[in-house]
């Protein structure tokens, strides 16, 4: 059997998952940032390993005091607040919270200044999703979605 040879790499530029649940009633603060957190993609149906949740959370407990958090701040507050909520000591790694906040900012809800991360100018995350996802990123991955559609169309 012969092994398949890669044509090329198809490498996004940009990418976004984005999915409807139900509406927001009766959930605790971390079940409604899991909720965002699958809404927006950052965690997947089913998973398991969803320390990212309680990374985001830490951060949005910063925003309310305008701190801003060292990945190595964010990891103690992580494994303190999961601590707290009795979840298995999964995913709590230095290495691991560091690349969920990078995951964060690419996302574009964090931001990284002067070697610390915070919400993203300690905005509303609801503005910056309208400001930065619905206005700029949306529309740029739409514009060349119809570019690809209308040289389809052309051929």
């Amino acid at each position: 059997m012969t092994k398949q040879k890669t044509i090329s790499k198809d490498i996004p530029l940009a990418e976004i998952t984005l999915r409807r649940y139900e509406k927001p009633t009766n959930l605790n603060d971390r079940e409604l940032i899991r909720k965002l957190c699958l809404s927006i993609g950052l965690l997947q149906p089913g998973d398991s390993r969803d320390v990212i949740v309680d990374v985001l959370n830490v951060l949005i407990k910063a925003k309310k005091e305008q701190k801003n958090l060292t990945s190595d701040e964010a990891t103690i507050l992580v494994i303190v607040e999961r601590k707290n909520l009795k979840l298995p000591m999964l995913g709590i790694a230095p290495s691991n919270i560091r690349r969920q906040l990078k995951r964060l900012k690419d996302s574009l809800l964090v931001e990284k200044r002067l070697n610390a991360y915070r919400i993203t100018e300690h905005n509303n995350l609801n503005e910056i999703f309208e400001e930065r996802i619905e206005k700029i990123f949306l529309p740029s991955i739409n514009a060349r979605i119809k570019e690809y559609l209308k040289k389809i169309d052309e051929s």
